[in-house]
């Protein structure tokens, strides 16, 4: 379970410099505390029971109390962020004094983009709540709470995009647990056959499982997924179609570049192309 916030505390922020492979173990949720996010390097891919999303640097991550959820690392950069906890108690001050509207908003989209300028206030701003947090200076937790207002108005009013993909039905913990092992493992050799007994269910009837829980068969999503990764190397590296190919779990380049055109509609090259 994440740590529960020191008592007497209603927000509480801390800058965190994990490695670039950092995955949690299981799934999570805290009891009592919503969070908020701010990713400085690397990229995430978070899976909960009912959605899943991505975030990148520059992004702001928003997790309410109780809700189930396992961060997956996507990149080799070092995994940088601010962490916010805000006690529970602050919703309702903040939905009372402000708006309800933001705060159910941003809580429901689970993650906002920004543009570069937008970043660079965000992060000016949470480097400025840590210093005043450190500091453990009197009223400090009044103060933060007053900073913390600006912030949340400050993301809804200049959110660019953003939102998580819904599975449109609850999971299954097998299923879960399937979803964070591909998602863990897309560039090694994983076949129906391993998964099912990873979970403990004969093949055909796991493949029903995850075909009526995902609304796709389980090679298509893997597939989906290995095409996702292709998508951000091409637009983040210089590495040839072929050693994504290998990085990425496809055979060669030309299945890549088939699989690849077959689902955004443009070869690998052409689409390393459009993003220039």
């Amino acid at each position: 379970m994440p740590i529960s916030m020191p008592k007497g505390k209603t927000v509480t922020i801390q800058k965190r410099n994990l490695p670039a492979d950092y995955c949690m173990p299981q799934m999570e949720m805290a009891a009592e505390h919503y969070s908020l996010g701010f990713l400085i390097s690397g990229d995430r891919h978070v899976i909960t029971p009912l959605q899943q999303f991505d975030y990148h640097p520059g992004d702001v991550s928003l997790m309410p109390p109780l809700l189930y959820h396992r961060t997956v690392s996507h990149s080799e950069d070092p995994y940088i962020s601010y962490l916010v906890k805000i006690a529970g108690e602050y919703k309702e001050d903040f939905c009372e004094r402000i708006d309800r509207k933001i705060w159910d908003t941003l809580y429901e989209l689970k993650v906002c983009s920004f543009n570069k300028e937008q970043q660079a206030w965000i992060e000016r701003y949470l480097e400025d709540m840590l210093t005043v947090y450190e500091a453990e200076a009197p009223y400090a937790d009044t103060i933060l709470q007053g900073m913390l207002y600006r912030l949340l108005i400050y993301i809804y009013e200049n959110r660019q995009s953003g939102g998580a993909f819904n599975f449109g039905n609850e999971l299954s913990p097998e299923i879960l647990e399937a979803l964070y092992h591909i998602e863990k493992s897309y560039g090694e050799e994983l076949t129906l056959e391993e998964m099912a007994a990873e979970a403990g269910f004969s093949t055909a009837y796991f493949s029903r499982l995850f075909k009526a829980q995902l609304g796709v068969p389980f090679s298509e999503y893997l597939t989906n997924v290995r095409v996702r990764h292709v998508q951000e190397l091409l637009a983040q590296t210089d590495k040839s179609v072929s050693e994504i190919a290998l990085e990425t779990g496809f055979c060669n380049g030309d299945y890549l570049a088939a699989r690849f055109k077959q689902r955004v509609g443009m070869t690998p090259t052409a689409f390393r192309k459009h993003l220039s």
